[in-house]
């Protein structure tokens, strides 16, 4: 949850400091990777005091954390017209939040975020909260338009859908990249045309390579 910009009892928050904050940390992150990023070199990097950063953030991980997860995040769930077209739009959200950051940033951040239990409980509120709140609304939806059958568990499908993009980003040594881009318009299109047919769609299996979104290619 983002804090408010007037904290009880003080001065308002500056959004310049705040943006000072936030590109200082990107860009130590690129520099140096996470593990050497530490509080008083982002302070000096963006002309402030440590105490404007512990103002706003607990700790190292808390910092990086709300710098490369701001509350936009799945903040509106995404309505294409199909099931398929919808879920890839997630993936495709997902896969850039966990690749913009630099090597080795978000594990080393998930290790950070396990070892903390107030900044673990934000995690699952803020990322995970959002995914499954978003998922649960496009069931949903695909429900209503008949695309499904039967309801499945938000938490499996949310695990189905985000193992096999930390997997192939950071676990398995072979890359993605030879797999086809997903077309999101074409998934509309087909998906326009199944339901002119009566037929239900099926989510593809996505992985991500890079920013790209993955896609076995379809069938003939």
């Amino acid at each position: 949850m983002r804090r408010p910009d007037r904290r009880p009892g003080g001065r308002p928050r500056e959004s310049r400091v705040d943006d000072a904050i936030a590109s200082a940390t990107r860009e130590l992150l690129a520099e140096v990777g996470y593990a050497k990023v530490t509080t008083a070199e982002v302070a000096a990097r963006a002309g402030v005091g440590k105490a404007a950063i512990y103002r706003r953030h607990g700790s190292k991980q808390e910092m990086i954390f709300d710098v490369l997860l701001p509350d936009r995040f799945l903040a509106v769930a995404p309505d294409h017209g199909s099931l398929r077209a919808d879920l890839a739009a997630v993936l495709a959200e997902v896969a850039d939040g966990m690749t913009v950051a630099p090597p080795g940033t978000v594990p080393g951040l998930l290790a950070g975020i396990h070892a903390d239990p107030v900044l673990h409980e934000r995690f699952d509120d803020k990322y995970l909260g959002a995914q499954r709140r978003t998922l649960t609304e496009i069931l949903a939806r695909a429900a209503v338009r008949g695309e499904l059958g039967t309801r499945p568990d938000t938490a499996a499908l949310n695990a189905l859908l985000v193992g096999p993009v930390f997997a192939w980003l950071f676990l398995l040594s072979e890359s993605p990249r030879a797999a086809r881009p997903v077309d999101l318009r074409a998934g509309r299109r087909r998906a326009r045309a199944d339901r002119g047919r009566g037929r239900r769609m099926t989510p593809p299996v996505l992985v991500p390579a890079g920013r790209a979104l993955l896609s076995p290619a379809d069938p003939a």
